[in-house]
């Protein structure tokens, strides 16, 4: 005789493909398709479709609208955040292969609702990235990747952006004040690359770039070691080309 516990779950594994089954019908009408239809099209009996698209309503990865079934919120996210993992898988291995390409760790940062977000890093033991002592988002006036996305800004949204992040020397060679950062930004908007030099780090320099990415503010940046800074141009220079050549080759979108 078959306890509660053998039976439960086959039988829930029973409903759960079947709420599949219903969500793929749903996934082949773009605006919609009602409860007859969508039972019909998932092999299912019009009770358990009913049931099912309640359960799934509830929960938010169906809605109804003027008596049509449609993707809800949730499952919406499910899309979303799997795009978003692709992306970013993608975006992850083409920072590992200029990694390997340049010879340094390769970090790629947005500016998104107002606040300055480090995507990926790319490193190795034998190149480490430089590791994050002051918090990277609040001091972006500091490292190089940072006045490259604040450069990007409009005056606006930067003095909006040092009245939240005041200029906080990190080193005796980061920028002093907001006046002297702003008189760089300005000088750097036309100028690539941007360079940094031990400003965030001691025995570190950094140069970052902008990428295209829509009305996204990006940039890739990499760093070396002081005793190196004679690698650095031609560093930041390979990783330019190699970033303009991914570009030719299909979007690299990082407005995520």
């Amino acid at each position: 005789m078959a306890t509660a516990s053998s039976t439960a779950v086959p039988t829930l594994i029973g409903s759960v493909q079947r709420a599949l089954r219903l969500l793929e019908a749903v996934g082949a009408h773009r605006d919609g398709a009602p409860a007859k239809q969508l039972a019909r099209e998932a092999g299912l009996p019009l009770p358990t479709a009913y049931h099912l698209l309640r359960t799934l309503t509830h929960e938010g990865y169906l809605r109804r609208e003027n008596g049509v079934f449609l993707f809800g919120a949730a499952a919406e996210r499910l899309v979303d955040d799997g795009a978003l993992h692709s992306r970013r898988g993608a975006m992850t291995q083409s920072l590992a292969r200029w990694r390997d390409i340049i010879g340094t760790p390769v970090y790629c940062a947005v500016y998104r609702e107002g606040e300055i977000e480090l995507l990926a890093a790319a490193d190795t033991p034998a190149v480490p990235a430089v590791e994050e002592w002051a918090p990277f988002r609040e001091t972006g006036y500091a490292h190089a990747i940072g006045q490259c996305l604040l450069s990007q800004l409009d005056d606006k949204a930067r003095q909006d952006h040092l009245d939240r992040h005041p200029v906080q020397p990190l080193t005796r060679y980061s920028v002093r004040d907001r006046a002297a950062l702003l008189a760089r930004l300005r000088a750097s908007e036309h100028v690539q690359p941007v360079v940094e030099r031990q400003e965030y780090a001691l025995g570190t320099v950094c140069a970052a770039i902008p990428i295209a990415a829509g009305f996204t503010a990006a940039a890739v940046a990499i760093s070396v070691p002081l005793d190196q800074e004679d690698r650095l141009l031609p560093a930041i220079e390979r990783l330019r080309i190699e970033v303009s050549s991914l570009l030719r080759s299909f979007v690299f979108s990082i407005s995520i």
